[in-house]
């Protein structure tokens, strides 16, 4: 090997390196600032909640955002709708109406399954109807407060 290629291999593991290297602090700016975590705190029951939601595929009949199936309503704000709430949900979860299927949820289980719809519905609105569109296509949400208990039709 010639001094020539010694110089071009050499000059191109720097080029390598100092590519990789500003990769690397890139990755560390972008992916570490100005992230914040909003995913609400669940409480022990919210968790539990949860996991009856997934378990018993909720998912696939009713949504949360406008994400899920569409045979059952979309559940993001049921808690602060005045006409329906915590007393609605319990009745219709065992009752097995229309395509709803019968389940045998203990009281306990249905308490957790409410605590999960409350800490959902504490979030955020959906459809949010006052959502402001940016001109650079992002989206301004609306996020409750946590006193806030207003119900958008």
């Amino acid at each position: 090997m010639n001094i020539k290629e010694y110089e071009n291999k050499h000059r191109n593991r720097i080029i390598i390196s100092v590519l990789v290297f500003t990769f690397i602090i890139y990755n560390y700016f972008v992916y570490s600032s100005g992230t914040e975590n909003l995913a609400p705190k669940l409480s022990k029951d919210a968790i539990s909640g949860q996991i009856l939601w997934q378990e018993n595929n909720c998912w696939t009949c009713h949504q949360l955002y406008g994400l899920g199936g569409y045979l059952g309503p979309d559940l993001t704000n049921i808690m602060s709708n005045p006409v329906k709430g915590e007393n609605y949900v319990k009745g219709f979860i065992n009752s097995g109406v229309k395509s709803m299927p019968k389940f045998n949820f203990t009281e306990e289980e249905k308490d957790q399954i409410v605590a999960f719809l409350r800490a959902v519905d504490k979030t955020g609105y959906f459809p949010d109807y006052k959502a402001n569109l940016q001109p650079n296509g992002w989206v301004e949400i609306n996020y409750k407060s946590a006193d806030s208990t207003n119900y958008l039709p």
